[in-house]
């Protein structure tokens, strides 16, 4: 499942269902699809999104890349760190922020 992310000041973005759920809990809401958060909660929402992901990265990875990986071989889509996957969210929330809209997804 693909979940979209839209608001008037910022271009749609589509992330995958699970990664858009963790991030959503990360930013306080319940992770239901469609949402929406008010224009005045974004700034909080922000706030904790990014305090979630700045924790998530303090903590030591589960599990190490292994040292074994031939370099022709393709990786999982676990090798993408988390904190990359959220900053196109950031991005969106904080120009939401900025022009004070409404931010929803579906």
């Amino acid at each position: 499942m693909l979940t979209t992310f839209k608001c008037d000041a910022y271009a749609d973005i589509t992330l995958f269902g699970d990664v858009a759920q963790r991030l959503l809990k990360m930013m306080g809401h319940s992770g239901t699809v469609p949402g929406a958060i008010l224009a005045e909660d974004v700034p909080v929402a922000l706030d904790r999104l990014k305090r979630a992901i700045e924790a998530e990265k303090s903590t030591p990875a589960a599990t190490p890349e292994s040292a074994d990986n031939v370099q022709g071989e393709e990786r999982d889509d676990q090798a993408v760190r988390f904190e990359y996957r959220a900053l196109p969210l950031i991005e969106l929330l904080t120009a939401a922020a900025k022009k004070n809209c409404n931010v929803m997804w579906e």
